[in-house]
């Protein structure tokens, strides 16, 4: 997958591929990041890619020249969908996550920055994305939660593809719990099922834990859960 990222601050995103499995991902060509700066695109010598908004008010606002043209300035692989970074968008769910891992040859991330972008720059998104009912100071962290939620998807990114069956979000319900060695530590013991051997009881126990888990801690999950299955 090729993930285009258009920021004011594109050197937020260097740490991306040292970062222990999407590192891998990138080096591995699994999937390709290009970042892209509008200052690059800007139409006058001092690069100017903020002015003063229309009406009067706090704050400056992006212009749309220079993210037009950095976007025009993309070029197409495969199926591409676009996606703008604002608290205004919808929420980010981890099925979203899978539909663009599962579909998408390329994702293009627009960052908005300062008190926002002028409205004519939400016609390039195909979608608009909010990662909680919060705001930052731009789209970058966003932006980066969408790149390693998508890039661990990818097919060779994690070593066992089968792990992210079980995970916390995968079909709407939570992960189970985990245990590892010591059996007890400060009296508190690893569940007898899960040292059985029985794996038939084990995988009893995991479900029904998934189910535990996400009706006390998540009631509006489990309700979704429970109207999508037949159970």
């Amino acid at each position: 997958m090729r993930i285009d990222v258009i920021s004011l601050v594109p050197e937020a995103f260097t740490p991306l591929p040292q970062l222990g499995v999407i590192g891998r991902a990138l080096s591995r060509g699994i999937a390709e990041l290009h970042l892209h700066n509008p200052r690059d695109f800007a139409q006058d010598r001092y690069r100017k890619v903020d002015d003063e908004p229309y009406g009067g008010g706090a704050g400056m606002v992006l212009k749309p020249e220079p993210m037009f043209a950095a976007f025009e300035a993309i070029p197409i692989v495969g199926k591409r969908s676009s996606l703008l970074m604002t608290p205004q968008g919808n929420l980010l769910h981890q099925s979203t996550l899978e539909r663009w891992a599962s579909t998408c040859d390329q994702l293009v991330i627009l960052c908005g920055h300062y008190e926002g972008f002028d409205e004519r720059i939400r016609t390039l998104a195909d979608e608009e994305i909010s990662i909680g009912d919060f705001v930052l100071t731009g789209g970058e962290l966003p932006a980066m939660t969408v790149i390693n939620g998508v890039v661990r998807l990818l097919p060779g990114t994690v070593g066992t593809a089968e792990s992210l069956d079980q995970e916390s979000h995968h079909g709407l319900l939570l992960e189970h719990p985990h245990y590892t060695r010591p059996a007890v530590f400060r009296d508190m013991e690893v569940p007898p099922v899960l040292r059985s051997g029985d794996h038939k009881a084990i995988a009893q126990w995991r479900e029904e834990e998934r189910l535990r888990r996400t009706r006390e801690r998540r009631p509006d999950l489990y309700l979704r859960w429970q109207a999508q299955d037949p159970r």
